[in-house]
């Protein structure tokens, strides 16, 4: 399937997600261009969220439904430095659309929060790894999580675009975000339920269009 049918097909499955289904398309373009231009995601929640995050990052760091085959001119460089090495390298390697998931640096995270301040942790890691033209993608089911708006503030400053997956009235993340997918449930296992097809959505459309 083209990466819009992706969409189509999400709503029809999820009727419900068809309030959402514009601002999917918007945070869509805005990761599309982030990858088209060099650029990396880093991702960040708490809880369920952060777990989602690595999801994320497991989906488009590595072929998803597709074979990404590794392009011909990368081959050849990796063959004419090790011939067997290169061989088997091309043969298993895949293509990636860079992604970190904060969550998963604990040496950093816990000296951070041990010297200087727990909450801000992914705001650290934003103002380190972040480049302008780079995206924040903050999950945070009530969208009022203190390290992921302060991340945001961070991100925003560095002039990356912000991504907000939330839900309930989307709080702090949905009001700031250039981007902000709301799903339109109150309680926290009916938000995250709902999460996982929109990032999986998001991911097939990336994958379709670049690979």
């Amino acid at each position: 399937m083209n990466d819009m049918a992706y969409l189509d097909e999400l709503t029809d499955r999820y009727p419900s997600l068809e309030p959402v289904k514009e601002s999917i398309r918007e945070s869509y373009e805005i990761l599309k261009e982030c990858f088209s231009s060099g650029h990396k995601l880093l991702v960040a929640g708490n809880g369920g969220s952060a777990a989602d995050s690595e999801h994320i990052v497991g989906e488009l760091m590595k072929g998803f439904v597709k074979r990404r085959q590794v392009p011909e001119d990368m081959v050849r460089r990796m063959e004419e430095i090790d011939s067997q090495a290169g061989k088997e390298l091309a043969a298993k390697l895949q293509g990636s659309l860079p992604a970190i998931a904060l969550t998963g640096h604990p040496g950093l995270s816990t000296a951070f929060l041990n010297d200087v301040d727990g909450l801000m942790v992914y705001a650290q890691q934003v103002y380190g790894y972040g480049q302008k033209g780079d995206v924040f993608l903050g999950i945070s089911t009530s969208g009022n999580a203190a390290n992921i708006h302060y991340a945001l503030v961070a991100a925003k400053a560095k002039g990356m675009k912000v991504i907000g997956l939330t839900g309930k009235d989307g709080g702090k993340l949905g009001r700031c975000a250039d981007a902000a997918i709301i799903v339109l449930e109150q309680e926290t296992y009916k938000i995250q339920e709902l999460h996982l097809p929109i990032y999986h959505t998001l991911c097939l459309m990336l994958e379709a269009f670049f690979f």
